[in-house]
């Protein structure tokens, strides 16, 4: 009896320390494994920031550097829309202004003969009369400025990464198309002289001849990391 229990103890015991030194081999062995996967990881990430260190200075060498100039129209672009969106707050201030130039200045004849300096008057009377008897029409031209304000900031995107924000650009053409036919069909509807209407669409048309170079650079930014 105290041999068998005797034996019996020492074949657990035994059992019990491989168990043990075969639970530490799977736990070394899982530990490896781990460092082996993270250090992969991590190599793999530092090849990925290789590879867009290596786009970024292969940008800056030989050949056109792209980076730099999508960074340079979109910042045109954008200075663009912030001065269109500042100047769209004091509209009475600023047309009267407008006015005094015009009707002093070498281009009043030409302002008068073209019958810019009459429409301009026309809209003065009625910037007048609507900030003094309905000044919270003034608050539609606000939120106007503030939406020039908001898409400016919206091209912040492919200004710090364009590959990966191109569909920012895509939106500003959509957009600068856009303006065209609201121009022509709102213009008409509302009264506005041809001329005038000529001029809105301008806007459209200069707002998208940027962002079509930014386009083609994106394009062949995508082509160079390929």
């Amino acid at each position: 009896m105290l041999v068998n229990a005797a034996s019996f103890r020492a074949e657990t015991a035994a059992a019990a320390t491989a168990n043990f030194a075969s639970g530490r081999r799977a736990c070394v062995s899982n530990r490896q494994n781990h460092r082996r996967r993270d250090g992969t990881e991590r190599s793999c990430d530092l090849d990925l920031q290789s590879q867009n260190q290596l786009l970024w200075s292969s940008d800056m060498g030989a050949g056109p550097n792209h980076l730099g100039r999508i960074r340079l129209w979109l910042a045109v672009l954008m200075a663009g829309l912030i001065l269109s969106g500042i100047t769209a707050f004091p509209l009475q201030t600023e047309l009267h202004w407008l006015l005094s130039v015009l009707r002093s200045g070498p281009v009043g004849a030409i302002a008068q003969s073209t019958g810019l300096l009459s429409w301009l008057e026309h809209v003065h009377d009625a910037l007048f009369s609507t900030s003094s008897h309905y000044p919270f029409l003034a608050y539609g031209t606000d939120w106007l400025a503030f939406a020039h304000l908001v898409i400016a900031v919206v091209f912040i995107g492919p200004l710090i990464d364009p590959i990966r924000n191109k569909w920012i650009i895509t939106f500003g053409l959509i957009a600068c198309a856009g303006v065209i036919p609201l121009a022509l069909i709102a213009g008409h509807i509302r009264g506005i002289p041809i001329g005038w209407q000529l001029i809105d669409c301008s806007f459209g048309i200069f707002g998208a001849l940027p962002l079509l170079i930014c386009r083609r650079s994106v394009l062949a930014l995508e082509r160079r990391k390929v």
